[in-house]
């Protein structure tokens, strides 16, 4: 294997392990409780802006319970409130001071949550915040044996950080205020559109090039077959085409492999480590980049010459003139986004250098027949499911998630994924795509194109339209399902892999072409396309 493409196939193998998420996936559920009179309301994010000694402070989320009043939807219906601190700290026990409609912050624990919720209610609260004992959110339910609850004030949740700044201020004699609203989320933002776009483009684009590619290999070899050459009958002076093919054995490490890195990433992840994956993202992008922009130019007339003549380089080796002159560009790119990337727009380099890092791997990886596709996609389709279902209940957390939102690195996520922001979501955040979820399933759509050109088939005959149709439609279902899991992550492969994989292996059942797919799929050199005509004639 050329040592150019360790890092793109790294940097693939390591994309493979995250899952498509929404930035906003912060709520876990606590308990399971059915809807009950009085305890059936939706679990909602809440905004709860803060102000301290009466200067504005920070904005902090928190989560509606089941029980209690509905909070307003607009921020100017929510009156800002005082906040005071119970005492006792639990409220287990009615408070030792009379509330005058005032917001109460309280610990979690020793008593249930619809418990602490009445007793502020009677101390006349206008509101309760519970502070958890994790810095993540759980929903706060009814407990089982109440059958008729009525709680008239809101009761919302904060994280364990948020609710201890807030005590922090109030303990150093600060006086806090607080408003509690909860606006609605759009149900379908145009960042989910743009990000359906982009993968759906990225592996139309990569499908192309890749056939083309394959087609002008397949040509060269067919001229030197007919020109009679001793070296091509030999074996020698065939083109090298770059291309690393999958077997079955190498589909099945690529899953493990991608298992092992994942949960290092899980039990690594830190600041450091960031700054290493970002490195490593870097000098695949690089490479991507520089190899999308060589080929894009070399259409031009003006760039063939730079890009056919080379250089021998100590080290590098033979590099030709036009690699030569873009990669300054492409190196200053990534450092500039590495050092911004934590800035509002720095989501723009990231998506550059990473569809130019997808098409890269596409065009390097091939599947080459339906068989590896059916054995990689299938080992994808239960790792993903594994590290985002099972995972909670072995580790207590969905790793997948853990790892592609970045806890505890100081980031928003790793960098092996395409964002876009949520623009039109009062809540912000991100929509994200792993690249796992574009390169897994766009080695099958390259390859129905490969075996369409290469085989004379028209997009009506053939599988390419198909199958790049039936990942549209796997990835729109993600979408629909990730609304409709109130924006807790979901893993794409779970609905992806059963519409391509399947939609693949449906028609070429319906067609009789299954064996040849399965068995041969891309025809063997040399002279693939007359090899594959002729086999399908007989």
């Amino acid at each position: 294997m050329d040592t150019h493409i360790l890092v793109p196939l790294y940097l693939a193998l390591l994309a493979s392990s995250l899952c498509f998420a929404s930035a906003g996936d912060i709520v876990h559920q606590d308990d399971k409780s059915p809807k009950r009179p009085g305890c059936d309301n939706n679990f909602v994010l809440v905004k709860v802006p803060t102000w301290v000694d009466g200067v504005e402070d920070i904005e902090y989320v928190g989560v509606g319970a089941r029980f209690g009043r509905t909070l307003e939807a607009k921020e100017k219906d929510a009156n800002k409130t005082k906040l005071v601190l119970a005492d006792p700290p639990d409220l287990c026990q009615p408070p030792k001071f009379k509330l005058n409609r005032d917001v109460i912050l309280v610990h979690r624990g020793n008593c249930s949550f619809t418990t602490k919720a009445k007793i502020a209610e009677l101390a006349n609260a206008s509101a309760i915040l519970i502070i958890n004992t994790e810095t993540e959110l759980l929903k706060m339910v009814c407990e089982a044996n109440e059958t008729d609850v009525h709680i008239q004030i809101p009761a919302v949740m904060l994280p364990q950080d948020a609710g201890g700044s807030l005590r922090d201020y109030m303990q150093n004699s600060s006086q806090v205020s607080v408003q509690l609203y909860s606006p609605e989320r759009p149900l379908v933002d145009v960042a989910e559109v743009f990000l359906w776009l982009m993968a759906v483009g990225t592996i139309l684009g990569a499908s192309y090039w890749s056939a083309w590619s394959a087609r002008e290999i397949a040509i060269e070899q067919d001229k030197l077959l007919k020109d009679g050459s001793d070296d091509f009958t030999h074996g020698e002076g065939v083109p090298s085409t770059g291309v690393v093919n999958i077997n079955t054995t190498s589909a099945i490490l690529f899953v493990v492999i991608a298992s092992c890195f994942l949960v290092m990433l899980y039990k690594l992840m830190s600041v450091w480590f960031m700054d290493v994956l970002v490195v490593l993202f870097c000098i695949g992008g690089v490479e991507g980049l520089q190899t999308c922009l060589v080929a894009l130019l070399s259409c031009f007339r003006w760039f063939q010459h730079p890009g056919e003549s080379f250089i021998k380089l100590p080290v590098v080796g033979a590099i030709s003139h036009l690699t030569l002159a873009v990669s300054p560009f492409c190196i200053v790119f990534a450092v500039i986004w590495a050092i911004h990337r934590r800035d509002s727009f720095a989501w723009i380099g990231q998506d550059i250098l990473g569809i130019a890092l997808i098409i890269t791997v596409l065009q390097i990886v091939h599947v080459p027949n339906l068989k590896v596709g059916t054995v990689l996609l299938s080992c994808a389709f239960l790792y993903d499911i594994f590290w985002v279902f099972v995972s909670k209940l072995w580790l207590k957390d969905s790793v997948m998630i853990v790892v592609a939102r970045g806890d505890k690195s100081g980031e928003d996520g790793i960098p092996m994924l395409l964002k876009i922001p949520r623009m039109f979501d009062p809540w912000g955040g991100y929509s994200i795509i792993g690249f796992g979820d574009i390169i897994l399933p766009g080695l099958l759509v390259t390859f129905a194109l490969r075996y369409d050109w290469l085989t004379k088939k028209n997009l009506r005959a053939g599988y390419f339209l198909w199958a790049m149709t039936a990942y549209g439609l796997g990835l729109l279902v993600t979408y629909v399902a990730l609304n409709l899991m109130d924006g807790h992550g979901q893993p794409a492969l779970l609905y992806i892999v059963p519409f391509t994989l399947g939609t693949f292996l449906t028609l070429g059942k319906t067609r009789g072409e299954l064996k040849a797919l399965w068995t041969r799929g891309e025809p063997d050199s040399p002279c693939p396309h007359v090899q594959l005509q002729s086999s399908q004639s007989q």
